[in-house]
């Protein structure tokens, strides 16, 4: 990847188009909004992943990010994302799913990457 300086921030040309990153969200995305996608986007990735090796297809996954707490006296770093999953399927056992979440952040990269200085809190709801 190849980040070029614009007026505002800073943009980058992917297989799936332009993106512009920017510390001001008029202009583009803002750098901890990436961070909290990819964390949230490779989990829900992985989980899906899981979800099949075990026989329990997810018809749907949603995730919503509950919280994101940042600390402004440390250079705003993100200390917590809080990810609530919302399944959606017929045969997923509820009885499976701490098993399901323990496997899903092992293999989580981006989960992985960040595991030893952001808390992440993950809680899930099934619906059928």
């Amino acid at each position: 990847m190849k980040f070029e300086m614009t007026e505002n921030g800073f943009e980058t040309t992917t297989a799936f188009g332009q993106l512009t990153i920017s510390g001001n969200e008029e202009y583009g995305f803002r750098p901890y909004q990436l961070l909290v996608s990819s964390v949230a986007v490779c989990s829900g990735g992985v989980l899906r992943n899981i979800l099949e090796k075990m026989r329990m297809p997810a018809e749907n996954v949603t995730i919503e990010v509950k919280e994101v707490n940042r600390n402004a006296k440390i250079a705003n770093r993100v200390e917590k994302i809080h990810l609530h999953f919302i399944i959606e399927g017929q045969n997923i056992d509820e009885s499976k799913m701490d098993k399901v979440f323990e496997l899903t952040i092992k293999n989580c990269s981006m989960v992985q990457s960040v595991i030893d200085s952001i808390e992440l809190v993950e809680t899930y709801e099934i619906r059928s």
